[in-house]
């Protein structure tokens, strides 16, 4: 199992925040992954794919497990992590 951890820092609200990686969301629905959020925290879910995102009003932390189906799939967890970084990077620009 890989993991991929990205943090994101800004400085707006939780609400502000959450808003601001409603595109990652979306993003990650196309690959089958979906979020499921209570407060401040979603839990992730998808083939091959778990983890978390947890908003705070300093950063967005997104937390990736990549099982042996998204292995298999070709799912380099480096690329991915850097354009998760990316992605982040662009919505609190």
């Amino acid at each position: 199992m890989a993991n991929v951890v990205v943090t994101q820092a800004h400085s707006l609200s939780v609400d502000e925040a959450k808003t601001k990686i409603a595109d990652f969301e979306e993003m990650m629905g196309k690959y089958g992954v979906k979020a499921k959020w209570k407060g401040d925290k979603a839990d992730l879910k998808g083939t091959g794919v778990s983890g978390t995102i947890n908003v705070s009003t300093s950063d967005v932390k997104i937390e990736l497990k990549l099982g042996m189906l998204a292995k298999a799939a070709g799912v380099d967890a480096a690329r991915l992590e850097k354009s998760i970084a990316k992605r982040m990077e662009a919505a609190f620009s």
